[in-house]
């Protein structure tokens, strides 16, 4: 019998033909080199009129398969948001307590099987240490998100404040300038929430003297009793938190809408903020929100900022217009900014150095056989 001139489907038809006309199944199972189990299968098939070509071995009911409606619920919410993963549309949904809901990974896999996920971003999203301050308003921190045109010819400069903990969004507010913006901005989140123990920040003109001084930002929250801490230079990791915020922000709302004016970004960015501290689930929380987490300060922001005591121990000198200090037979140049201020001078443990104290701050240290400028890092005098 020439088999190989002959398809499946026509031996099994001839198979089926022979045993109808009567001869004997064992044979014919001989023959044609398949067992009885499989001769009576496709004599069965026959008899119901089916096809003789192999059939689909997919079943015929996935009994974990997701609904239609949840899927479809899936991608909604992803266009909604463009910058959401499966792991927190789950969570999302989750809250609004949606039926015949699956698991996180699954979501992740119903937005890759519909390209809502592109795999090139998707690898730069890397797991990394997490650390954190210990409770809500031990530290906030502070930046510019990096300014975009507007359509209307100015730029916009989107100032973020962040409590480290609990990741809440304190304030997002856009400005087309950077100048005088920062102290209205916390004395507005002061009113608000209450007031941190420090505030961290970039080396930025406006948060940092750096080398040339002190900015008037450090200098009001020092009379606050709020310790300005600055990350390393060059080193964004130190303020990671904001920095992924930032990228949250850029991938979640602006990179899918242009603004006439500064005025439109506000109109997009408060309910956007919203929903980041009061619905979206962060990872770092477990999947709770933000707002979940946060608790508001109870350091009230204070009517009148009291004037400079110190305790009589040390020597007081008074800060002229020009930002110098005459002490010890030096004359030692503070700060502009500082104008006006009184400071205290401190021995240090070491004894050839000595300390410029403003408040309950350490804020230089100077040697005591040159009057050279040893060290301009702000700390609290407790850590001395």
């Amino acid at each position: 019998m020439p088999w190989e001139c002959k398809t499946v489907e026509k031996l099994r038809e001839e198979f089926v033909q022979a045993a109808a006309s009567g001869e004997k199944i064992s044979k014919l199972c001989r023959e044609f080199g398949i067992s009885r189990p499989t001769a009576y299968k496709w004599m069965k098939r026959a008899q119901a009129g089916e096809s003789m070509s192999d059939q689909s071995r997919r079943p015929k009911r996935i009994t974990n398969r997701v609904a239609a409606h949840v899927e479809e619920k899936v991608l909604e919410m992803r266009t909604a948001n463009p910058g959401w993963g499966g792991k927190t549309i789950h969570a999302v949904l989750q809250r609004e307590g949606y039926p015949d809901l699956p698991c996180a990974k699954t979501c992740d896999n119903i937005l890759k099987r519909n390209g809502r996920i592109d795999p090139d971003e998707s690898a730069k999203h890397k797991a990394y240490l997490r650390f954190q301050k210990e409770r809500c308003n031990q530290m906030w921190q502070t930046d510019f998100k990096g300014d975009f045109p507007l359509k209307d010819n100015n730029r916009c400069h989107i100032l973020n404040i962040l409590d480290d903990h609990s990741r809440f969004c304190v304030k997002s507010l856009p400005f087309t300038s950077t100048r005088g913006v920062v102290i209205p901005a916390f004395e507005a989140a002061f009113q608000e929430f209450g007031m941190p123990d420090s505030v961290l920040s970039d080396n930025g003109c406006q948060f940092a003297g750096f080398r040339h001084g002190y900015t008037q930002f450090e200098r009001w929250l020092m009379d606050l009793d709020i310790l300005p801490i600055h990350s390393r230079i060059k080193h964004p990791q130190t303020q990671g938190k904001i920095e992924r915020f930032h990228r949250t922000l850029e991938q979640e709302l602006l990179r899918h809408f242009s603004f006439d004016k500064v005025e439109d970004v506000d109109a997009r960015l408060q309910p956007w903020r919203e929903k980041y501290n009061h619905i979206r689930p962060h990872t770092a929380l477990h999947m709770h929100c933000p707002g979940d987490v946060y608790v508001p300060s109870l350091r009230t922001y204070p009517t009148v900022i009291q004037p400079v005591q110190y305790g009589g121990g040390y020597h007081v000198v008074k800060v002229n217009s020009w930002g110098y200090v005459r002490f010890a037979d030096f004359q030692i140049y503070l700060s502009e900014t500082m104008r006006g201020a009184l400071i205290e001078f401190r021995p240090s443990d070491n004894e050839e150095a000595f300390l410029a104290c403003y408040r309950n701050f350490v804020i230089a240290k100077f040697s005591a056989l040159t009057g050279e400028l040893l060290s301009r890092s702000i700390f609290r005098l407790t850590n001395v």
